[in-house]
């Protein structure tokens, strides 16, 4: 599907919707990975991941279209349009719009543990993902002193009994 193809969809989802025009522009970004789609309050303009469209589908892509034609409309009207905002929470249900659109196949979003920091006290372990200075924490349990370690990786799926 083209641009000028996404563009015409989201006119109709409008006006067949929301009873209101899309005025901007919508575009496809093959960069967004982790989203569905964005709306950008500056230009008014709307970005669609299509990656979703190849992984789920119209009726998914649609629901996102609608989420992000729920934040155009109501931030034009000047109402809440932020995801905690009760206008933007009654429109998502009216429309039947998805609050958060589904996960790619294959993406993770968690980045690995690198670091445990261990109590010296009581031995509680506080993975983490980034470096820290133990010194400027204590454990949350006894009040301890904690020791930085590099964590030990977890052996990959079929590596367990692999010998060379």
């Amino acid at each position: 599907m083209e641009d000028q193809e996404l563009q015409r969809w989201v006119e109709r989802v409008s006006l067949a919707y929301f009873d209101r025009p899309f005025l901007h522009k919508a575009t496809f970004n093959s960069r967004l990975r982790s989203t569905g789609g964005r709306y950008f309050t500056q230009s008014h303009n709307i970005e669609i991941s299509p990656h979703q469209l190849e992984a789920y589908g119209v009726e998914e892509t649609e629901a996102i279209i609608k989420h992000e034609l729920c934040h155009y409309h109501l931030h034009l009207q000047r109402k809440g349009y932020q995801h905690r905002d009760a206008d933007f929470k009654q429109l998502l249900a009216k429309v039947g719009a998805t609050r958060h659109c589904r996960a790619l196949p294959g993406a993770t979003r968690r980045l690995p543990v690198k670091y445990l920091l261990v109590c010296q006290a009581c031995g509680m372990q506080y993975p983490r993902k980034r470096r820290t200075d133990p010194r400027k924490y204590a454990c949350g349990k006894c009040r301890g002193k904690l020791k930085l370690y590099e964590a030990v990786p977890a052996p990959a799926p079929g590596d367990a009994g692999a010998r060379r």
